[in-house]
């Protein structure tokens, strides 16, 4: 990735074309709208390789674009490192996808029964919780696999290395997101979200947990050429910003003079300004995409808890990169971060009801096996419909209580009860013992036993 070819300036190509042809400058300004013709919020760095309308040059284009823009602008009450303030539009695709967010992610309209339905919703914000855990930090480096990662959450078993640990510690930030969802955004707060997600991952513990000063040296580069991507504030201003920053995240309003600001812009605005900040030596990232969580379920939007958009980031994290940096390069318009995120908000929301719709017509599947069997129908929860599903794909698998009690979000007993049942009572599983603990075991007559 590099840094993105710089607009031209806007007053000098204006003055230019008011010298060569009045009508024509006229016209210039108001053919042309915020976005090309298919819709796109572009920068200059792509725009300039298009072709040019008729009559008109790239710059002239680009000019006439950056006016309608600018009849849009609304100005945040953050500032660059610069002191400029932050802006963004509200164009007809903007309003498009907040309003679809504000229809499917805050209600509950055409919601999916099974994160509705209190039996099965702990199991799927559990899952949720866990994959988001681990895509934010496999963005940031972290090298280990989908399923080694579930199994060290799910049994709670301790980390073997630096990747396990940052996919740990992520896991325990997105459930103290949870715990804090309600209460006011301070300063505190963030520094305890950053020592979470780096702790017993640094070379030098001490960093976790509190500003990087001016002795360290933080740039955002990027690993393949090394070119220095961003340089953030002055170590210096770190305090001010953070407190500035909750100020906005708690604020009724706050779009600048004190109009209405869309929820789901002020999260994603936060997502944003943590990361150009960059008030820590590391955990920037997490950190950023955690407030933006913290924010969304701040403000209703509690389907959001359920999907991950890491994952969705990290098919694409270059598009994750530029929109970054389109914004810093174009007169802080941070309208480009904001349509890039309103698109994984999207992407990722219907990730999780394919992803529904494939377990409900899997689970629908496993019940069926039960229809002639009197011993077994009717007598089996979700969660042990859901293991027998998978034990059906794992012969000899072992499940113990306790992983089974935090893939459902449910408590010790209620998990152990469970498995004895398919064990002592329905005779489905073997219970065995491994030093204190239980072990209950998938048995190769596995599919004969349900058919019974």
């Amino acid at each position: 990735m590099k840094i993105p070819a710089m607009p031209p300036n806007i007053q000098d190509i204006l003055e230019a074309s008011f010298e060569q042809d009045h009508a024509k400058a006229f016209q210039m300004m108001s053919t042309f709208q915020p976005v090309d013709e298919k819709g796109r919020y572009l920068h200059w760095d792509k725009l300039r390789h298009l072709p040019n309308p008729d009559g008109f040059s790239s710059e002239q284009w680009w000019c006439g674009i950056k006016f309608a823009r600018s009849k849009l602008y609304q100005v945040l009450p953050l500032v660059d490192k610069y002191q400029q303030p932050f802006q963004y539009c509200i164009t007809d695709s903007v309003q498009r996808k907040l309003h679809w967010l504000d229809r499917y992610a805050s209600g509950s309209i055409q919601t999916e029964n099974a994160i509705t339905n209190p039996q099965t919703r702990s199991t799927y914000l559990v899952r949720s919780l866990i994959e988001e855990a681990i895509n934010s930090s496999q963005l940031e480096g972290a090298s280990t696999t989908l399923n080694v990662a579930k199994e060290m959450i799910r049994q709670q078993r301790k980390p073997s290395d630096k990747s396990e640990q940052m996919i740990f510690n992520n896991y325990r930030a997105m459930q103290f997101i949870r715990e804090v969802k309600d209460e006011q955004l301070t300063p505190s707060i963030v520094f305890e979200l950053q020592r979470i997600v780096t702790e017993n991952t640094l070379d030098d513990n001490a960093l976790a947990g509190r500003l990087r000063t001016n002795r360290d040296d933080i740039h955002v580069v990027d690993n393949a050429s090394q070119q220095i991507l961003h340089t953030p504030p002055d170590a210096g201003e770190l305090e001010a910003r953070i407190e500035r920053l909750c100020k906005f995240a708690n604020s009724i309003d706050d779009g600048g003079d004190n109009s209405f600001l869309h929820p789901v812009i002020k999260a994603i605005t936060l997502h944003f300004m943590l990361a150009y900040d960059h008030p820590f030596c590391d955990g920037n990232g997490r950190t950023a995409r955690a407030l933006f969580y913290w924010a969304m379920a701040r403000h209703g939007y509690w389907l959001i808890e359920f999907v991950s958009i890491s994952r969705i980031i990290k098919e694409a994290p270059v598009q994750y990169g530029k929109a970054f940096l389109y914004t810093e390069t174009d007169d802080n318009d941070v309208t480009y971060f904001l349509l890039h995120q309103l698109t994984v908000l999207h992407r990722s929301i219907e990730a999780l009801h394919s992803y529904l719709d494939t377990k409900s017509k899997e689970l629908s599947v496993t019940e069926k096996l039960f229809q002639n069997n009197k011993r077994l129908r009717g007598k089996l929860n979700f969660r042990q419909i859901a293991l027998i599903r998978h034990a059906l794909k794992h012969p000899r698998f072992a499940y113990i209580v306790q992983e089974h009690q935090n893939s459902h979000g449910i408590s010790y007993d209620v998990a152990r009860k469970d498995l004895l049942e398919l064990s002592d009572d329905l005779k489905l599983l073997i219970k065995t013992k491994e030093g204190k603990r239980y072990l209950f075991v998938v048995p190769p007559d596995f599919e004969q036993r349900i058919s019974k």
